[in-house]
């Protein structure tokens, strides 16, 4: 089974005409949920502005040249097995700004403790 980590790009049908789009893995590794869901946000390089889109940097593992950004309003759960194909791994770096993106988004302070619910 897969258990996807933090920060990894997994290629997902989300069926929407058809098309398979690239999805980061934000929530935290859990090896003991009842549940194989992970907290994923969208990647685009359709860059509208704006304090909901995180830019994140070229990588050799995303097609095409464009830059790109993580659309934190396009938040979604997604089980371990529709993980279908893994792209590639974000550094913790970027992985950090989309979580504080999200959580500005949602008006959470925020808190990468352990414990913290």
């Amino acid at each position: 089974m897969i258990s996807p980590k933090p920060g990894e790009v997994y290629w997902v049908d989300l069926g929407m005409a058809a098309k398979h789009r690239p999805l980061m893995v934000v929530s935290r590794e859990d090896t003991q949920a009842e549940r194989a869901l992970a907290v994923c946000v969208p990647l685009t390089t359709g860059i509208r502005g704006g304090n909901y889109e995180v830019p994140v940097p070229r990588v050799r593992w995303m097609p095409g040249a464009d830059e790109g950004v993580a659309n934190v309003q396009g938040i979604t759960f997604v089980e371990h097995h529709r993980l279908e194909r893994r792209a590639g791994r974000f550094e913790p770096a970027v992985i950090e700004r989309v979580r504080k993106a999200i959580s500005w988004m949602l008006e959470l302070e925020c808190s990468t403790g352990e414990g913290s619910a």
